[in-house]
């Protein structure tokens, strides 16, 4: 059930109104936790039960942990925990990767590769299990005493399937608040969520019918094509991930409860290490707390966090996908921060030229990243530096929705200064929030967003209106959303 699937408004819809009339707290949560397994349980019924089991063993050892000071039985209750979701996470998303690995280094082995289910979400809820279990290790959050409490937690329906990777410490504390839809709930949530569903709808839907035909045949287009594919594949993944991010965000502050945020124009960022505190901020924080820092971080001498960078990067790559394609691109920005690290404040450039070299960077980084094989990996990369004829194909859709893109950004960079460093709004600026009387808000999880039409008929008129403008225009066919298969 996409996001994006009117049969999801219907569930919404359903469980809002279930939410307004349930008489407790309590009753809420159940109604809450039920649902969201019903959801995950639409994609396949076979799904929950690991699901569960993967939180179950999570929340045992976390209990057991919180309930000895043995140093050596912590441990073990810690490896059992995180033993437990990598190897689900192992088997049935990398066995027939590994399997293919070793039949492409070794002939003879003649591995059979298997019919494995890749369950949806299952690389995002392995990692929130695991943070929950190391964090009690730590000592850094003590273990949910509520079975209810943590059962809602680990199956929140709006990011299990695709993010943002949500840490108990974010989300446990909120459990206690009164959740249920109110106007004000209701009004940021929606307008979150319509910003998400016009970046899915209106921009990555309609350019992945131009980025899809020229990645499955580079060898097919021109040199001024694979680019313009390179270009849209660039607006396509931001706005098909951001855009589900917004979503679940949206979705989660209209039940009751806040997602941290999980991006921060990542595009206009100056180098490579500002661009992974702006792209898909919940993993590259969770790679640096529970990956980097482990291994060393940048405490043991530089050529060890040369070391530590590269490996966590690489490994980052390998999470989004059973390809070498992944590692690959995991790889380039590990050698670009080491490179930052080393260099970038000795080789001082204007922000305008550092911010387009970034962009180049992670542009040309998208291509192992979106092929389909290492070999239309070389294809497209050969391409965009030696020219060479084929047919050429620029599409108009590819050029106002990369308007659409750049407009976005000039007012979302100029609403994030405007919270950030405490200025008062542009008058342009304020005037346009108040004809559709919008106001900016900012939370210490989600950051700044901004509440469309808090009057009430207005603010119904404005949402319909918007809804109804966006599928006018959508393609005819949604896609799923990028990040699910992973």
């Amino acid at each position: 059930m996409l996001f994006s699937d009117p049969r999801f408004f219907v569930f919404l819809a359903g469980l809002l109104a279930l939410l307004a009339v349930l008489p407790s707290n309590r009753s809420k949560k159940q109604a809450l936790a039920i649902a969201s397994c019903l959801f995950y349980a639409a994609w396949d019924y076979r799904y929950p039960p690991l699901l569960l089991l993967v939180a179950a063993v999570g929340q045992i050892a976390a209990l057991r942990i919180a309930a000895t000071s043995d140093g050596r039985l912590r441990r073990r209750w810690l490896v059992l925990s995180i033993g437990t979701s990598l190897s689900v996470l192992g088997y049935f998303k990398y066995t027939n990767f590994f399997l293919g690995t070793i039949n492409m280094l070794v002939p003879q082995a003649h591995l059979p590769i298997l019919n494995v289910l890749l369950p949806a979400g299952i690389s995002f809820y392995t990692f929130k299990t695991m943070s929950y279990a190391i964090d009690v290790y730590r000592g850094e959050l003590p273990p949910c005493r509520s079975l209810l409490d943590y059962i809602t937690f680990a199956t929140f329906f709006p990011e299990l399937i695709a993010g943002p990777i949500v840490r108990a410490s974010v989300f446990l504390p909120q459990m206690g608040r009164p959740i249920g839809p109110s106007k004000s709930r209701l009004a940021i949530g929606a307008s979150v969520f319509l910003l998400g569903l016009t970046k899915k709808l209106l921009i990555a839907d309609r350019l992945g019918q131009v980025v899809d035909p020229i990645f499955a045949q580079p060898a097919l287009y021109s040199s001024v094509t694979i680019w313009a594919g390179v270009v849209a594949y660039t607006a396509q993944i931001y706005c098909d991930f951001s855009g589900y991010s917004d979503m679940a965000i949206g979705t989660a502050k209209m039940i009751g409860y806040d997602l941290p945020q999980n991006f921060r124009m990542p595009y206009l960022s100056a180098n490579i290490a500002d661009f992974w505190r702006r792209w898909h901020i919940t993993l590259s924080s969770w790679l640096r707390d529970y990956l980097y820092i482990p291994l060393g971080g940048n405490r043991h001498g530089t050529g060890r966090t040369y070391v530590n960078l590269m490996l966590t990067m690489a490994l980052g790559g390998l999470w989004h996908g059973a390809s070498w394609n992944f590692v690959a691109w995991g790889t380039m920005h590990g050698l670009a921060l080491a490179a930052h690290r080393a260099w970038g404040r000795r080789v001082p450039m204007p922000r305008a030229v550092a911010t387009a070299l970034t962009l180049l960077f992670v542009m040309l980084c998208w291509i192992p990243f979106r092929a389909p094989n290492v070999g239309a990996t070389l294809v497209m990369l050969k391409g965009c530096f030696v020219p060479h004829d084929g047919v050429v194909w620029l599409p108009t859709a590819l050029g106002w929705c990369l308007v659409l893109l750049v407009i976005g950004h000039i007012v979302g960079a100029t609403l994030d200064r405007v919270v950030e460093e405490s200025r008062r709004l542009p008058a342009l600026v304020r005037t346009g929030l108040a004809m559709v009387g919008a106001t900016l808000h900012r939370d210490d999880v989600t950051g700044w967003y901004v509440e469309l039409a808090g009057y009430p008929a207005g603010g119904a008129f404005l949402i319909a209106s918007w809804v109804l403008l966006i599928f006018l225009f959508a393609p005819t066919t949604t896609q799923p959303f990028i990040y699910f298969q992973f």
